[in-house]
């Protein structure tokens, strides 16, 4: 298992500021940004997915964003209007991270030392899990994954919460082609 080491801790931090900025794609309700100091900008709004940019601690960041369009859990209602889930493809130049492909969620954490899987198509993807994020587990298979996503219809990552509840958010994927390619051309 990969330790995170390449995510930066202020990008959850980012993605909250992303999420609080007015889009009609993503008007659900979001969370107020954790950090207010962090600034990101909508670049683009394409069908399900935003892309966004934003500069923490000085260090650029790209991404492409979305919220599920389903979720389920087992045992059922345990997850709250402020347990808000994002998936997000975020590129990285300073750390030469391209198209990584990450989950965060608000609220509460994974189950401790557990694994959840994200589905694309016909393809099943590992992702390890640490407090309230999840990441591709073997980052060989991410370009792999990317690649299923821009051709696919939808994404499903399963997990299991810190108490044990097990999550199923479904990801819309109308409109990550543009957003990653928006996310390249700002992140070149």
């Amino acid at each position: 298992m990969r330790l995170n080491t390449r995510m930066p801790s202020a990008l959850p931090l980012v993605i909250a500021a992303a999420v609080a900025l007015p889009s009609a794609a993503l008007a659900q309700s979001s969370p107020a940004a954790t950090n207010p100091g962090s600034q990101a900008t909508l670049l683009g709004q394409y069908a399900d997915w935003g892309a966004y940019t934003a500069t923490p601690n000085g260090r650029k960041v790209c991404f492409a964003l979305s919220k599920p369009t389903a979720s389920s859990e087992i045992p059922p209602n345990r997850r709250t209007a402020a347990n808000v889930v994002y998936m997000f493809v975020s590129t990285r130049p300073d750390e030469k991270v391209k198209e990584e492909v990450s989950m965060l969620i608000t609220g509460y954490a994974f189950k401790s030392n557990s694994e959840a899987t994200i589905a694309v198509g016909g393809a099943n993807f590992a992702m390890y899990t640490q407090n309230d994020g999840a990441w591709v587990k073997n980052a060989a298979e991410e370009a792999n994954l990317v690649d299923a996503m821009r051709k696919g219809a939808d994404a499903v990552i399963k997990a299991v919460t810190s108490k044990g509840t097990r999550t199923s958010d479904t990801f819309s994927l109308k409109g990550i082609s543009q957003a990653l390619e928006r996310a390249a051309q700002e992140c070149k």
